[in-house]
């Protein structure tokens, strides 16, 4: 059975750790992450864009990974991350999501703000967590070979969550403080001036997107001022692609794709383990 993420959102708040929000599109990468969090003892959330969903059927996503958790000890989450429309994230929710994150994030502050809220009276209604987004994460889930300059235009406005936040209801908040989605020549930089005073304004538990490409250090000063989701999507395609392009290498005649996906699901393991462990969310689930 998959949980509603809100409890877990408020124990990380509360004991200073926080939850990986891991990307699938397959069963072999699904069962790589629950089956680390699952050895490390860690609540896990597990998540897909639109078009991971698209790509596998709502249904059957919510069926397959429903299917692979059922006998774990751990909570497990299914999130729809990036809905950009409200009929996206109203799929997602009659299939069975957990929870939602409906981002209107290029959209203009007042239609983002009624857009959200729409969005929360559906989700709560049937006990689904909803997640905002307040600012604009640049940048796309790949691996990129040039460097990345973060508009200052689109990071969080401390106001805007405020408001933003107290009329809508929603259970978190995704917000932009020099996080990109993707690996890129630049590395990050966080403005931690800027989280501050988010968190100072705004008490609820934040999503930061753009885990791939954070360095330990800042990833866990972040925590400290209250990031209690982490996404991680970049780093997982990354090592499903490299594991299985290894393993061809290995056995370059192999088509029987049980004794091969393997490979791709092991690279990823190790993705998870690590991103656990940085997070410390092992051994609180």
């Amino acid at each position: 059975m998959l949980v509603n993420p809100v409890s877990l959102y408020k124990k990380a708040r509360k004991h200073g750790f926080a939850i990986g929000a891991f990307n699938t599109s397959n069963a072999e990468i699904t069962k790589a992450i629950i089956k680390t969090a699952e050895r490390l003892g860690s609540p896990v959330i597990i998540e897909t864009s639109e078009n991971e969903m698209a790509h596998v059927g709502s249904e059957v996503m919510v069926a397959e990974i429903t299917a692979i958790a059922k006998n774990t000890k751990i909570p497990v989450a299914l999130h729809l991350d990036h809905g950009k429309s409200f009929e996206s994230v109203r799929e997602a929710i009659r299939a069975g999501y957990s929870s939602v994150h409906i981002d209107g994030s290029t959209l203009a502050f007042e239609e983002n703000f009624k857009l959200t809220k729409a969005v929360v009276d559906l989700a709560h209604n049937n006990k689904v967590a909803v997640e905002g987004e307040v600012g604009h994460i640049e940048g796309n889930s790949s691996e990129h070979k040039l460097p990345f300059e973060i508009k200052k235009e689109n990071l969080t406005d401390p106001g805007d969550a405020a408001f933003f936040v107290k009329k809508t209801k929603v259970d978190i908040l995704a917000i932009s403080i020099g996080n990109i989605h993707g690996l890129y020549e630049t590395t990050p930089m966080l403005d931690f001036d800027r989280l501050e005073e988010i968190s100072k304004s705004v008490k609820l538990p934040f999503s930061l997107h753009g885990g791939s490409g954070i360095p330990k250090n800042q990833i866990q000063k972040a925590i400290a001022f209250g990031i209690t989701k982490i996404n991680v999507n970049t780093e997982i395609r990354v090592a499903f692609k490299r594991g299985l392009l290894h393993e061809f290498d290995l056995r370059p005649d192999e088509v029987v794709p049980y004794k091969y996906l393997p490979a791709g699901s092991a690279a990823v393991e190790k993705v998870v383990e690590s991103k656990i462990k940085i997070f410390g969310s092992a051994g609180q689930a």
